[in-house]
Order: structure tokens, then C-alpha cells, then sequence
């Protein structure tokens, strides 16, 4: 698709995805704002500043046709923030909707937003994935946080006519993945028998960051992409067990599994306090991408298989 003439700024630079991005924009005239600049990055097509509810971004949107919007306070695990809420909305929320506005009344033509698959929820029942369509809204500050900005995006989109693009990722990894996923792989890197064998009944939607990243750039300029939300999975949803076991043969490892009761898990996160994350673990989270692979002709690019050779790489090289 061709993608020549188009200037593109870029928020969230210096984060896993935006550090993606600027990997990979190299046909496309880019400009990053940001508290610091990314690594690498020409000084010339940098701006320095808060992505804040009252920030002014005049002088960095000037010719920009497209906003990608990366920045945001990241889901946080141990918040320890007096009222989460309130600081999730201040930045994910009000700083959006302020670039959202500015953006509309400088003429650009399209704005993507990076949501989160949290907006629909923690879990599915297995078979029934996720699709656009919010049911309940989540009670999570962080994914209410990112649902209130989609709903004043639209809002936005309707008043001003500039093209809005909602993009709802599950779990993304990659080269220099951190957070939970790679806590996995610190675990699978260890070579000893991983004890999450019998969860082998569940699903779990996960993403490459190449495979987030080529749908990111499809939605610059496809006609189709304005104005929609659209769900992003590699294709390829596995249990648990075969998560661990594809991610420890990826580090050279047997991939060894014990079988232990899956009550036992309760217990565990009971004792440990970590009852969400293996919970998380144990459960079913599943999307579905149907829309997203028809209304822009769109495929993943890169295979679980190859995904994850790629982070244990990286991960074997630089750990």
C-alpha cells in the first residue's frame, strides 16, 4: 500500500510500541512528541513536551496528515496512586481527547488510537471471543480510563468529520518485551519442568508487536480502516500449557510440563497474593479478528512460531 507523502506524528516514542513504529515508518515522514526524545531519532523531527490534558501541540501537528496515538499511562498491576481512576483518566483520557481536538481543528485527516482489549474485558468464556462491541464497560480504572476516550474520540470524529481509528490490542510481545510476558520467559528460560501442564483447555489471544505494527501502518491509508474499531491477534490462540511449551523450545529449552491440579492455582495466588495474574493464567481470553482480516484485506504477517523465535532471540542475546 503506498504510503509516500504522509506525515505522521507520533506519540509514546520511547515506549515498546511507539520504539516499534519508528522501526518501522521508514517510508513515512515522521514526527515524535514526547518528554524525550527516542533513541536515534533525528533532533529535527522531535518535540519536546507533556502529553497532558491542557499540552499545546500547534507547532508539532503543522502538515501532519495522521496522528498515531501511543502515549499512556500503562496498565499498572500494583497501583499505589490515591484514587487510580482519576490519574488513568488524566492521561489516558483528557490528554487524548485535548490532542484528539487539536488535531481535528489543525485539519488532520485521520487519528489512531491505541486501546487496550481491556476495554472488553479480563476474560472470555472459551469459543466465544471478544469482538468490537462493548457489552459491559469495565469497572478497571485503566480500561475505563481508555473506554472514555474512545467515546469522546467518536465524539470528536462526528463534530469535526477527522477520521478516527480505534485499535483494541490483547497481550503484545516482542523484542524487549517486559511486564508479564517476560516474567514467561525468565521462567521458560530456566529449563526446569514448568508446572502449568493441565492448563491445556484454555485459550489465550496474544500479538506480536510485528504483526500490531503492520496493522498499525495498514490503517495510515486504507480507506476502509476510517472511522472503525478493530480487534488484532497473531490468529493463533493457545492454552497456557502450549504458550509456555512453544516459548521454552523457542529458548532451547525441552519445554517440560507437569500436570498439577488446577484448584492448586488458586490456592497459590491466595498465598502469594498474585491470585489476578494466575487467574489470568488459568482463564480464557480470546478475539476475534474477522473484521479486521476483511475489512482491510489483512492477514498477520508473522507466525507465533516466528514471533516467539524472535523475542527468545533477542532475549538469549541481551539478558
Amino acid at each position: 500500500m503506498a504510503v509516500e507523502r504522509i506525515k505522521v506524528l507520533l506519540t509514546g516514542g520511547n515506549g515498546f510500541l511507539g520504539g516499534a513504529l519508528l522501526d518501522n515508518l521508514n517510508e513515512i515522514d515522521v514526527i515524535a512528541y514526547g518528554r524525550r526524545q527516542p533513541e536515534n531519532f533525528e533532533p529535527k523531527s522531535f518535540f519536546k513536551g507533556e502529553v497532558g490534558p491542557s499540552s499545546t501541540y500547534k507547532c508539532a501537528l503543522a502538515n501532519v496528515n495522521v496522528v498515531i496515538h501511543c502515549a499512556a499511562r500503562a496498565h499498572i498491576m500494583k497501583d499505589v496512586a490515591l484514587d487510580p481512576l482519576t490519574e488513568y483518566r488524566k492521561v489516558n483520557t483528557a490528554a487524548t481527547l485535548n490532542l484528539a481536538r487539536q488535531a481535528a481543528e489543525a485539519g488532520i485527516k485521520r487519528f489512531i488510537f491505541i486501546s487496550s482489549i481491556k476495554v472488553n474485558g479480563e476474560q472470555t468464556e472459551l469459543g466465544t471471543p471478544f469482538t468490537t462491541e462493548v457489552k459491559i464497560a469495565s469497572s478497571d480504572p485503566y480500561a475505563l480510563s481508555k473506554y472514555e476516550a474512545e467515546i469522546g474520540l467518536r465524539e470528536v470524529s462526528k463534530n469535526t468529520g477527522m477520521e478516527v481509528v480505534i485499535i483494541r490490542p490483547p497481550l503484545v510481545y516482542g523484542p524487549g518485551v517486559k511486564a508479564n510476558f517476560a516474567d514467561m520467559m525468565r521462567l521458560a528460560a530456566m529449563g526446569i519442568p514448568l508446572p502449568f501442564g493441565s492448563i491445556k483447555e484454555n485459550r489465550r489471544s496474544l500479538v506480536s508487536v510485528y504483526n500490531l505494527v503492520d496493522l498499525i501502518v495498514n490503517c495510515i491509508s486504507h480507506p476502509n480502516a476510517a472511522n472503525q474499531t478493530f480487534l488484532v491477534s497473531d490468529d493463533e490462540d493457545l492454552s497456557t500449557a502450549k504458550m509456555l511449551k512453544e516459548l521454552s523450545v523457542a529458548l532451547g529449552k525441552s519445554g517440560k510440563m507437569l500436570s498439577l491440579p488446577i484448584k492448586l492455582f488458586e490456592v497459590v495466588g491466595i498465598i502469594t497474593g498474585k491470585s489476578a495474574i494466575l487467574s489470568r493464567l488459568c482463564s480464557s481470553l480470546q478475539v476475534d479478528i474477522s473484521k479486521t482480516k476483511q475489512l482491510l484485506d489483512w492477514q498477520p504477517p508473522v507466525s507465533v512460531k516466528e514471533g516467539f523465535a524472535r523475542t527468545a532471540e533477542y532475549y538469549l542475546n541481551n539478558k
